[in-house]
Order: structure tokens, then sequence, then C-alpha cells
């Protein structure tokens, strides 16, 4: 199943995992498995890979790294597939993927030997990026009735769908808002009137899908197996530059 309808529907770099993704999830579709249990499932897969990449055994770590991105969308496949879904586990994916992201390149600190201050830009560069992207994704499927787990500004914690609980939500949205709010802030600062763009071009959404997760984990775990580890954080603060790019595109051409 697809977050947006099908006339919509782009080639995103990011998701090569989700044909696998519809797998998992369709074969879970009748047993007692939740989204959640995944979840927690690819957080336990990305810790693997960062100690398999801090013990140097590169090809494992790249394993798992895409494997996690793998399990990352069968979550949200076994949600929709179920009619599950909810605010827990989107709150729960995103917290789980900053935590992790984070350990990564605190990781790649520890093996470089590279500079605190450069490991730190790397991982904000990071999260910027897939801000961006993620910013512009919801707005396309708000605006055309795909999946709406996700907001354009969340700056208020939502009503708890069925089948949850509201103080989970709440808990959850608050942890949310402390890792990922000034993230959010930053890119809403940059480009306010995005969501009043008629539409995103599936080339533009395509150029943009470089800076989903699974993609940036797809370049992390190249480079790893390439012996490029030197290379990941600086390639990240160097890319980060293209978030002006791509809004600037953005301003001049799809406004």
């Amino acid at each position: 199943m697809s977050k947006l309808p099908k006339e919509h529907r782009f080639i995103d770099l990011s998701d090569y995992g989700r044909p696998i993704a519809i797998v998992i999830a369709t074969s879970l579709k009748n047993t007692a498995v939740t989204p959640v249990h995944i979840t927690l499932a690819f957080t336990v897969f990305g810790l693997i890979a960062i100690m398999c990449m801090l013990q140097g055994y590169y090809w494992a770590a790249a394993f798992f790294y895409i494997f996690k991105s793998i399990l990352d969308a069968a979550d949200g496949e076994l949600a929709r597939i179920k009619h599950t879904p909810s605010y827990t586990g989107r709150y729960l994916d995103s917290i789980a993927d900053i935590i992790l992201n984070f350990l990564i390149f605190s990781g790649l600190y520890f093996l470089t030997e590279t500079s605190v201050i450069f490991a730190l830009l790397a991982f904000i560069g990071l999260q910027l990026q897939g801000t961006l992207y993620n910013y512009y994704y919801v707005i396309l499927r708000n605006k055309f009735d795909g999946d709406k787990t996700s907001r354009i500004i969340e700056n208020k914690t939502p009503v708890a769908m069925a089948g949850e609980k509201q103080k989970n939500v709440d808990v959850l949205f608050r942890i949310y808002r402390i890792l990922y709010g000034k993230f959010d802030e930053f890119i809403f600062m940059l480009d306010p009137k995005a969501s009043k763009t008629n539409s995103f071009p599936n080339w533009f959404m395509t150029a943009v899908s470089t800076f989903g997760l699974g993609f940036q984990l797809l370049i992390i775990s190249v480079m790893l197996v390439l012996g490029w580890k030197e290379f990941i954080i600086p390639f990240f603060i160097f890319y980060s530059l293209f978030i002006f790019v791509f809004i600037g595109v953005r301003k001049i051409w799809l406004d």
C-alpha cells in the first residue's frame, strides 16, 4: 500500500526496501504482531548495525542498516494493511530513528577520530535533510488524500486514534517535540509557504528523496564497505548545502 494515491506517486530513492517491506507486512497481517513490534525490531537491528560498524564488520553493518530501512517501511505498511494507523507508532518510529542516527554519528566519531564538532554538524545536517524531505512529502500527502498520521506542523498534541491511549500519544509527542522541534522549526522558517504550492513535480520529489533516511543509510553502508568511513562525516556536511538548493528551486520554479 502506498502513502500516496497512484496518480501522485514518484520514484522514491529512499524507499528501495518497500517491496520487501510489503511482503513482510502481508505475511504478518493475520498474526498478533503489531506495527510497534516492527518499530522495536528495527531499533534492535539498527543497534546491531552500529555495533558491527564499531567492531569493523562493515559488510555486516551495511546489511543490518539496510534491513533496518526495510523494517522501517514495514511498520507503516503493517499499520495500513491492518487498518491500525496510530500516532503512537508514528512518534515512536521518529524517536527511534533520531536516537539511532545520533548513535551512528557518535560511532563514526570514534571510528574516524574526527572532530566532535564535525560529527555533530554531520548529524545535524542529516537530520535537516530528512526534515526537509518529510516536510515536502507530508505536504504532498495531505493535499492528495494520502497517509495523514504525519502533520505539516507538529505543534499540538493530536487526539489519539482508535485503539491507542491518549496518555501514550501525549508522552511520545512531548519527546518528539524535544528531539525534532528545532529541526522542524528551522525548515519551516526557510520555506514557510511550501504548503501553498499546488503540487510538487515527480522529478522534484525524486531528487529530494535522496534526503530520505533510507537513502542516507544506503550511502553510509556503501561508503563503509568501500573503506571510505573517513569521508562519511564530510559528505553529510557537504550534502546539507543542497537543502538550500532544493528550497531555492521550489521557491523560484514551483511557486
